[in-house]
Formats: C-alpha cells, structure tokens, sequence
C-alpha cells in the first residue's frame, strides 16, 4: 500500500504541466520538458521538469533535476521548495489544495480502557493530572501544619478535583470530588507503584469533612513516599506530615514515609543503606513496628536508630514546640558522626 506522500507524488506527475504552470511560471515549455531557471521560479533554462512518462519509476513524469546545484527530485519536493515549506505535512496539504483534495480524515483516538480502580495503572494516570503544589491549596494546608517551602518538591503534587468514593456508596453512586493533596509512591528505582491523597476543604485549608480523608491506591508493601536525594543514610516512618517535619529538622536527610504502621515494618530499604533512622510514632504501632525493622534487618550491615518525638508524632511536636526545642531533643538520638551534618543548616 502507497504511503500518502507516494500516492499524492503520482497524482501530481499526471497533472506535471498544470503545477509547472503554477509553482514556476516564468518557465515555458520545451518538447516533454519544462524549462526555467530554479526552483524559485527564477528565469532560465538550468532546471528542467518531465511532463510525460509512466506515475512511478525510472523516466517518470514530474521528476526534475537542476543541473547547476545537482538538486533532483519529484513534484512533493518541488513544491516544498518554491515553497519554502519546512514540514512533510505542510508540503502534503499544499499539493492536496492544489489537486482540490480534501485533507484526509484523522485517525480515530483510542480511548484507553479504564484502570481498575485502585491500581497501580489507575495511581499512575491520577498522578500524570497533578500539578505542582506551589500556589495551590496543597501548599496552604501544608503551611497550616508549619510544613513550608516545599512547593518544588517533586513527590507532591495537586489535584484541584480528585474523585473521591465513599465506603457506604451504592454502586451506582457518583463519587464525590474534592481537591487533594497526592504523595507519589515509589520502589527503590524511584518507579511510580501507588499514590497517597489527602483531600482539602478549600474553605479552611485543613482536611476535607470525609471520613477517612485520606486514602491510598496501588502498591504499596515495602514502597514509600521517597523525598531526597539518594543517600546511605535515609530517616522512614509512617505519616507524611510527620516525615516531612523531620526533614524540616534534620536539614537535608532524605526520607521514606510508608504512611502506616504495617508498610513501615515492611518497609524494603536500598541495598546500599549504611543507617536507617526510624521515626517511632508514641503508640504501640510505631514500637511495634521498629521491632519487625530490627527482626528482618538483623542479619544485614544496617544499623537502625529509632527517633522519638516529644508528644505523639514529629508533626506535633513541630506545631505545639517549634523547630529549635525539636531540634534540640533530636540531637542526642543522632549518632554524633550525624550530628555536624544534619543539624548544620538553621531552620526558619
């Protein structure tokens, strides 16, 4: 089967005189040639079109040469030159206008098929439709719980209408849609597996009246939200509010939240890990979950070192304490090798 450009090519060499007489009039015809300067349809004789011979092939109608440049081609090439023509698509709708064509249909788009709700496939297409946080409602909320300058940071993203399903639905219920703050979710390579989302109420900029008002999708055993570069020394802990105010303390640490109790125990740490601090929320959960840590890491070079908040988590105790006091309760948890680094850089 012809490509359009091949099948426009021999619908021009069966009208090669009209387009000579178009594109190059200060030209004339010479026996089964036409006869003109250049391709610019300059006067002279150095260039020279066939006007008879088969569509296709060698002695074809159409085909031209310029024998003071060496330039060759057929009437598609022509065209695109006299033209000055830059694109195939332009030159193919020029000759189309010429011939009286209509421009072809274009193909029909596939709509993907949906991803099963909760996905990993269905984590990734939500999180290709955030946008950064910077000036949005997600970076208001995360001011209000004292998290700021976080607007580049690329693991967060905004969704200003995010679906959003309630456990009691019908079936056939519409879901509701609120704006959210997502957490992308990744494995050790930094590939997308799941996405966390926290919905807003753009009223107050807290938390959305759902209940719960956060949820997440995809797969997440042994992932985490990652923010940081690539270290030999990370911090993992449950809530993302909570990680990202150890950040905000500890200057510079990288950090994983697994964003519950049961994925932090299961939490898969980077093969090439030194230290891993592990921030234990003051619940049982966050103990219990340090323990399974040091059970499956025990026969690994990882050294684990738990961090223990003030009151019931980190994000507490930078709202209720501020940064200085929690900075000051972190250092004797550091190993002092740490300490010069990750208390280095004074915080707003």
């Amino acid at each position: 089967m012809d490509s359009p450009a091949a099948d426009l090519s021999q619908k021009l060499s069966r009208e090669a005189e009209a387009v000579c007489r178009q594109y190059l009039s200060n030209g004339r015809k010479h026996g089964d040639y036409w006869v003109v300067g250049d391709v610019d349809n300059n006067p002279g004789r150095s260039l020279y079109i066939r006007l008879t011979g088969p569509t296709r092939g060698k002695g074809a109608a159409g085909k031209w040469t310029d024998a003071a440049t060496g330039e060759h081609g057929d009437l598609l090439d022509l065209i695109a030159a006299n033209l000055n023509l830059s694109t195939l698509r332009d030159t193919l709708d020029e000759a189309r206008r010429f011939l009286s064509l209509p421009r072809p249909e274009p193909p029909a788009r596939k709509t993907p098929a949906p991803a099963p709700r909760g996905s990993p496939e269905a984590a990734r297409r939500l999180w290709t439709m955030g946008q950064p946080i910077a000036g949005t409602l997600a970076e208001r909320y995360l001011s209000t719980r004292r998290l700021k300058n976080l607007g580049s940071v690329s693991a967060l993203r905004f969704h200003p209408n995010c679906y959003y399903w309630r456990e009691d639905a019908d079936a056939n219920d519409p879901p509701d849609a609120w704006p959210a703050l997502l957490a992308k979710v990744t494995d050790n390579a930094g590939t997308l597996t799941g996405l966390h989302r926290t919905w807003l109420d753009p009223q107050t900029a807290g938390k959305a009246p759902l209940d719960p008002n956060r949820k997440a999708m995809g797969n997440l055993l042994g992932h985490a939200v990652r923010i940081g570069s690539p270290s030999d020394i990370i911090a993992v802990g449950e809530g993302l509010e909570t990680m990202l105010s150890l950040r905000l303390a500890l200057a510079g640490l990288p950090i994983a939240a697994a964003l519950s109790g049961n994925h932090l125990a299961a939490f898969d740490s980077p093969a090439d890990l030194r230290r891993l601090y592990v921030a234990i929320d003051n619940d049982e959960a966050g103990q219990a979950a340090f323990d399974a840590l040091t059970d499956r890491f025990a026969d690994r070079e990882l050294h684990l070192l738990p961090l223990r908040p003030m009151l019931d988590d980190f994000n507490s105790d930078l709202r209720q304490r501020g940064i200085d006091e929690m900075r000051s309760h972190l250092r004797p948890q550091l190993l002092p090798v740490d300490v010069p680094t990750l208390l280095a850089v004074e915080t707003d």
